[in-house]
């Protein structure tokens, strides 16, 4: 792990405050695609949506960049956006283009470290290198690198392009969509990450008790509607399903989030199950990914970089959750 300083590499164990609690640091990069070039609701214009026009750097074991994967498969963007994949270990030079299985290489400059592109977008940047990353092959430069904001662009700035039809973020349930990213940001996404790098006991129990507190809330949501807003599939599942999914594999282990697993919940599970198996999902997890990034990277949680071989896992056991998502979101 590690960060960028006036544009030189030093490596540098993740933020902790005075009292010992996580601190995910700031996004730099906040400029929007749109459809038609106009400046979206940070940023500057004149980046106009356009096959081809963009690429999208990743992690598969990340669950931030995971949004933005779901969001490009669920839309049928990819034919129009180009990936690349780091490889699962995150040493000395944090993300890098590595061979290993399932690593894409940089198509466009053959990086060796996700911080060169950085560097390439600005020559003195300081900051953590973080995924994903999205660039503009037009004007040679980082067009965004936080997750919440690619998966909203992706839900939409397309749509005049190919895209296929659907609204993840519909109009008349925003306020409650932001409502909820805001919850399951502070009390399921981040809550994790301060569990399992908390520095002190008090920093720890702050954090698992509101994360357990949310998910015994949304397990009860979920008994009474299949997805977070009834039947209409929204930005907000894709939020919480991208944690969900690595619940039993690496949370509730290793990152001490042992009070209840996941397929201990009698909803929550099934739901999990549910998104997994929407078309396009289920090639955006990989299990190998997760579980050897969390594992072998965070070697001050894991000294010895051991992956358990468990737990075993089956996101295809059927979920029974009602109609069709075909019909949902136009597929």
């Amino acid at each position: 792990m590690g960060l960028l300083i006036d544009g030189l590499w030093h490596e540098q164990e993740p933020e902790a405050g005075a009292d010992g609690r996580f601190v995910r640091p700031e996004t730099a990069f906040r400029n929007w695609i749109t459809p038609d070039g106009r400046p979206g609701p940070t940023g500057h214009d004149g980046f106009a949506a356009a096959p081809g026009r963009y690429h999208l750097y990743v992690s598969l074991a990340c669950p931030w960049a995971h949004r933005a994967l779901i969001a490009r498969a669920l839309k049928g963007l990819e034919e129009m956006v180009s990936v690349s994949v780091t490889h699962w270990l995150m040493g000395e030079q944090g993300w890098t283009f590595a061979p290993g299985e399932g690593v894409v290489p940089d198509p466009l400059f053959g990086s060796r470290y996700l911080h060169e592109i950085y560097v390439r977008a600005e020559p003195s940047f300081s900051g953590r290198v973080t995924v994903p990353v999205l660039w503009d092959l037009h004007t040679q430069t980082i067009v965004n690198n936080e997750s919440a904001e690619i998966l909203r662009m992706f839900g939409s700035a397309f749509d005049a392009c190919g895209a296929r039809p659907s609204d993840l973020y519909p109009e008349p349930l925003r306020a409650e969509i932001d409502a909820m990213n805001e919850r399951i940001y502070q009390t399921v996404n981040n809550a994790v990450y301060r569990c399992g790098f908390a520095r002190t006991q008090a920093a720890y129990e702050d954090a698992v008790a509101p994360l357990f507190e949310t998910l015994d809330w949304l397990d009860e949501q979920l008994a009474q509607r299949r997805f977070l807003f009834g039947d209409t599939f929204t930005e907000a599942d894709i939020r919480l399903f991208t944690t969900l999914v690595r619940f039993d594999a690496v949370y509730h282990g290793h990152f001490k989030c042992n009070i209840r697993r996941l397929v201990d919940y009698r909803h929550l599970c099934p739901y999990a199950r549910d998104i997994y198996q929407m078309p396009g999902v289920a090639r955006t997890v990989d299990f190998g990914h997760i579980k050897r990034h969390y594992y072998m990277s965070h070697r001050s949680i894991n000294p010895n970089g051991i992956v358990p071989a468990g737990p075993a896992l089956d996101f295809d056991l059927p979920a029974d959750r009602g109609k069709d998502i075909s019909k949902i979101l136009d597929f």
